[in-house]
């Protein structure tokens, strides 16, 4: 889908055109997981995979800083899983996640809230015991329930090792005491948003892929976009000032992308509905999906 308005021109081919629909075996795959109904907050989440595949007709497929063209790799849309809230939507996105790693050497999917992370993970490891998860984050989301603010915890029930876990950019005045303590009982890393203004996003990421990826674990992202400060994620209902810049993250996602060991990455918590008039925060989300192909394509 694109925007429509656009210019046409021969020699400058946009993002959207990459992806072929249900190619089997493609490097990289991209599906829409729009689930919402069991935010915290009520959000209009399930608007956003859409948003952001025509968001891609913005933007280019060549990334000049690493002279890199994403037509160099096979790209598929998978497009979205209905109805993938509660237990029964839960179980529909495990089902259809099962093998898709057997096809593809990145999936990458588009929230929906972030309760998505717990059900795909789910489904694209049956042992979670030699998996590692990364997420970029303002909060720990270690919360009781089942909620977005639970899915990490949700993976730790289901088997996953807390010393598994890196949490980047956790925020202060985001997160309560207990769960706090919660993470720390779990041996969860958690690498602060003060600690990220005197280590570069190369440090960062080194730390997270060693941590999560010891003795070659198989890896997945998760990237909730209220990571990011306010004024760059306005449709992220709990961004908060001072967070990380979108600079930042678009070099966090590429950087941790062009490790073979992630083979799995979300883009969640964007409320399309909400968007600043000029889409800053679903054009963002587009720009995530472009960083993490070109991540895939310098393996």
């Amino acid at each position: 889908m694109a925007v429509q308005g656009l210019s046409k021109d021969e020699k400058w081919p946009r993002a959207h055109t990459l992806f072929d629909n249900g190619t089997s075996n493609a490097d990289f795959a991209l599906l829409g997981i729009p689930a919402h109904k069991t935010s915290l907050s009520a959000t209009s989440a399930h608007l956003t995979p859409a948003a952001v595949r025509e968001a891609l007709s913005r933007y280019s497929t060549f990334a000049e800083s690493i002279n890199s063209d994403l037509r160099t790799i096979s790209m598929t849309d998978l497009g979205d899983i209905e109805s993938p809230d509660f237990v029964e939507g839960e179980e529909r996105v495990a089902s259809f996640a099962a093998d898709l790693l057997k096809k593809h050497k990145l999936l990458v999917a588009l929230g929906g809230d972030n309760s998505i992370t717990y059900s795909l993970a789910r489904g694209l490891w049956k042992d979670l015991q030699n998996v590692g998860v990364i997420t970029f984050d303002a909060h720990h989301d270690l919360r009781d329930g089942e909620s977005n603010g639970s899915p990490i915890w949700r993976l730790i029930q289901a088997g996953l090792p807390g010393k598994n876990i890196v949490q980047i950019g956790i925020a202060d005045f985001a997160n309560s005491a207990e769960y706090a303590d919660r993470a720390k009982e779990h041996g969860v890393t958690v690498i602060t948003r003060a600690h990220m203004r005197s280590a570069t996003m190369s440090e960062v990421i080194s730390q997270a892929l060693d941590v999560a990826g010891l003795g070659g674990r198989e890896i997945y992202v998760d990237v909730d976009v209220d990571v990011c400060d306010r004024s760059v994620a306005p449709a992220c209902p709990a961004s908060l000032p001072g967070g990380i810049s979108a600079d930042e993250l678009r070099h966090g996602v590429r950087l941790i992308a062009s490790d073979k060991r992630v083979r799995a990455l979300d883009i969640t918590e964007i409320d399309a509905s909400i968007d600043a008039d000029d889409q800053r925060t679903v054009r963002l989300a587009a720009l995530l999906v472009l960083e993490a192909a070109a991540g895939l394509a310098s393996r």
